[in-house]
C-alpha cells in the first residue's frame, strides 16, 4: 500500500515515522469551525473524514504527474506512481474537551492562559478523529484519552503561556514537551495526545490491506 498521510503536523509525521510506518505527507485545507450543537467526537470525526476525503480526491486527480507537490517521507524519495487501489488516505484530527467546553487552538497568549486556567486541577478528555480511505472503503473511528492537569498557580500559566508552546496545539498544551510537568496521570493511549492513536491506525490498516 501507499500510505499518504493528509495532514501537514509534524507531530503525526512523527509518530507515524517512530512506529516504522513508511508514507508520504499531504496537507489539506478545510474549514475547521464547529457547527452548531455538533458534539466533540462527530466533530473530529467529520474534520477527519474530510480531510481524508479531499487528499484522495487531490491524489486521484494528480496521479498521472508522479504525486507532483508530495513530500516523501522514505529515504531521498519522491511520491512514487502507484494504482489507486494501492493508495490508502489518512485523516485524523484532534481536540480536548474539558467543561463540555471544546478547546481548539488558542486564538492568542490570552486564550492560551484562559485554556491553561480551565484545565488546571481538572480531568479532561483529547479526542481523536481518524479517517482511512482505500478507494471506495472507509475505516475509522475516534479515540478518547483522559488526561490530568495538577493545580496551576499563576506563576505556571505565564511561564507556560510564554514557552508559546501551546499555541499551534488543541488545547494549548503540548504532552510531549514543557506541559508533562503538569501531567499527573492519563488513561488511555499517550499517542493519541500527541495527535494520532497510531496502534487504532494501525489495527485499521491492517484490516483495508486484509480486505475485512
Amino acid at each position: 500500500m501507499r500510505l499518504v498521510l493528509a495532514s501537514a503536523s509534524p507531530r503525526r509525521a512523527e509518530l507515524l515515522s517512530a512506529a516504522g510506518f513508511s508514507f508520504e505527507t499531504l496537507a489539506v485545507d478545510i474549514d475547521e469551525s464547529v457547527r452548531p450543537g455538533e458534539d466533540p467526537a462527530g466533530y473530529v470525526r467529520r474534520l477527519a473524514l474530510e480531510k481524508s476525503a479531499r487528499a484522495q480526491e487531490i491524489l486521484l486527480e494528480s496521479a498521472g504527474s508522479a504525486g507532483r507537490g508530495l513530500s516523501g517521507q522514505a529515504e531521498g524519495s519522491r511520491a512514487s506512481a502507484a494504482s489507486p487501489e494501492d493508495l490508502v488516505v489518512l485523516g485524523a484530527d484532534t481536540t480536548v474537551v474539558v467543561a463540555d467546553e471544546i478547546l481548539l487552538k488558542p486564538r492568542n497568549r490570552l486564550d492560551a492562559a484562559r485554556m491553561l486556567r480551565l484545565l488546571s486541577g481538572r480531568r479532561h478528555a483529547v479526542l481523536t478523529g481518524v479517517s482511512l480511505r482505500r478507494t471506495d472503503r472507509e475505516l475509522g473511528g475516534v479515540e478518547t484519552t483522559t488526561v490530568d492537569f495538577v493545580p496551576l498557580n499563576e506563576a505556571d500559566v505565564v511561564w507556560y503561556r510564554d514557552s508559546r508552546e501551546g499555541l499551534d496545539k488543541a488545547g494549548g498544551y503540548a504532552i510531549q514537551g514543557l506541559a508533562s510537568r503538569f501531567i499527573s496521570r492519563i488513561e488511555g493511549s499517550y499517542a493519541n495526545v500527541v495527535g494520532l492513536p497510531v496502534c487504532a491506525v494501525s489495527g485499521w490498516l491492517q484490516r483495508l490491506a486484509s480486505g475485512e
